[in-house]
């Protein structure tokens, strides 16, 4: 206790001295808050020792006071990371942790430990799939001091360690079934273990549709009530199909998809008041997606000499991301009438191996301004260095929202363009997956899209040759669009040389936008590339 005390003593000065005579030091000090998310880990060696490890662990912690419940006068004092051994007799007992600050803040923490050396009984595991290949752990049992889990990817994965009460996440690197096994143990020899089956499918809930239900004519969504649909396989299909639940969300998978017939003949579907055809959909290996809409006309019958029907095609749709086809109806030019849809086909490239998620089909009413397709750039394309757009070879993109953004991202296809959408935007960070040289450039372009933004900011952060940000040899500058057009394609040209404090251009690594009002406008982004 009396190192530790030194140590913060130590502490305290150094901070002092580096306050440089005024009072900052005091006041950062004084903003420490109180630990929080304080929680505890104990393990018991299986030797009928009665030998617990406890290991708190907490948020802004500097030290622990550990009490051991069972009588001891004196507790033991640990510093954060570490963990201390006590040796109990069989019972159960109420250890309380006493989490302290720097500047000597505390939260007491308490939680009960159950010491035997009798094996574990009834014991119940639960395993529940999530978002991004996870799954969260869970267990129970009778006279357990902890578990053990294994979650059946790598067999020589180290078991993670937990207590009754705690949820434990893991990420698989990859889809599939996978055997999870829980081990119960106490403080004998003998533990108890059971399995439990999961499948991992990678897939994240489909977005939740915005359009008013007045304005939808639903075929399948959680989101609307459906309109009748009498197959969504037809007989002559070329497609498995299999109904799914995803984290709580009905979604319809076809697998070995070629084409796939759906329809609604028994209850037409008279669509001429709608103005969009919407779809969703989600694949890890198509390469080109389409979709046929079918009018049966007046009398209802396929080939019975009055119908009408189209076909969009949509090239090189993103994988492994649900992606958002808002299509106008105009677009399906030999749709010349809508009042009798009896037919929709999807159909997926390459054929009979593609497996494709569809979720939220419905035709709808825009009540706002109908979004086209942004301009085509007409630069050839030796002068561009392209992040984004369909007209060029783009380079490779880390991601196109950090985890650190304030912004919800869509891939979205926009007459047959892909175009992203952020929601909500505050401000989004883009990186590339090598650092930009455009020393030889001189512009920055990118087209932009709002119904609702009043302020457009775009920064351009150069990382330095040390690649690091922050490493001493960055140069960023913004630039803001004040009252930018709404309902139209925005196309920004921005010479470099306006990016004043961007000196340097030899390793641009970030690209960020900023939208007002704050976290409540919607921005669709196409044609980002630089060029000369």
């Amino acid at each position: 206790m009396k190192n530790l005390k030194f140590i913060i003593s130590l502490l305290l000065v150094a901070i002092l001295i580096g306050c440089s005579g005024d009072e900052s030091g005091l006041e950062s000090l004084d903003s420490i808050e109180a630990p929080s998310d304080i929680s505890a880990l104990f393990t018991i060696t299986q030797d009928n020792s009665g030998n617990v490890t406890i290991r708190p662990n907490g948020v802004g912690v500097t030290s622990y006071e550990v009490h051991f419940g069972d009588g001891t006068a004196t507790p033991a004092s640990i510093v954060s990371g570490e963990s201390v051994g006590h040796k109990y007799a069989e019972g159960t007992y109420n250890v309380k942790i006493i989490a302290s600050t720097l500047n000597g803040l505390t939260t007491e923490f308490t939680k009960q430990l159950t010491v035997t050396f009798v094996k574990p009984i009834d014991l119940v595991i639960t395993a529940t799939a999530g978002a991004n290949r996870s799954v969260t752990v869970k267990a129970e049992a009778l006279y357990e001091t902890f578990f053990q889990v294994y979650f059946g990817e790598d067999p020589n994965q180290v078991p993670v360690d937990f207590m009754e009460g705690d949820v434990v996440t893991h990420n698989y690197s990859d889809t599939g079934t996978y055997t999870i096994k829980v081990v119960a143990l106490s403080g004998g020899a003998a533990t108890a273990e059971d399995t439990k089956e999961i499948t991992i499918i990678g897939i994240t809930p489909s977005p939740t549709p915005s359009v008013a239900a007045a304005n939808v004519i639903s075929l399948f969504s959680d989101a609307y009530t459906n309109v009748p649909v009498d197959t969504w396989k037809t007989d002559w299909s070329s497609a498995a199909l299999e109904e799914v639940n995803i984290s709580g969300n009905a979604a319809k998978k076809y697998s070995n998809l070629t084409f796939v017939g759906i329809e609604t003949v028994s209850s037409q579907i008279d669509a001429t008041t709608m103005t969009h055809f919407h779809t969703d959909v989600w694949s890890s290996d198509f390469t080109e997606f389409r979709i046929k809409l079918v009018d049966f006309g007046p009398n209802g019958i396929y080939d019975g000499g009055d119908d009408k029907e189209s076909e969009i095609v949509i090239t090189s749709p993103a994988k492994e991301e649900w992606v958002s086809i808002d299509i106008p109806l105009t677009q399906f030019t030999g749709l010349t009438t809508r009042a009798h849809i009896s037919q929709l086909i999807y159909v997926a490239a390459p054929g009979g191996s593609s497996t494709v998620y569809v979720d939220n089909v419905y035709f709808y009413k825009q009540a706002t301004a109908s979004i086209t397709a942004a301009p085509t750039p007409t630069l050839p394309a030796a002068n561009v260095i392209s992040l984004f757009s369909n007209a060029y070879t783009n380079i490779g993109m880390a991601t196109w929202r950090t985890d650190w953004s304030s912004a919800t991202l869509q891939d979205v296809v926009i007459e047959g363009n892909a175009t992203k959408k952020y929601s909500a935007l505050d401000f989004v960070g883009i990186e590339p997956s090598a650092q930009i040289n455009a020393t030889a450039m001189t512009h920055f372009h990118t087209d932009v899209w709002s119904g609702d933004f009043t302020t457009f900011k775009i920064k351009l952060v150069d990382f330095g040759p040390n690649g690091v940000y922050q490493g001493g040899d960055d140069k960023e500058h913004e630039i803001t669009i004040t009252a930018p057009a709404k309902n139209t394609w925005v196309s920004l040209d921005i010479p470099l040389s306006s990016f004043v404090n961007l000196t340097t251009r030899a390793n641009i690594a970030q690209l960020i936008y900023v939208g007002a009002p704050t976290g409540n406008n919607t921005v669709y982004i196409d044609n980002v590339y630089f060029h000369n």
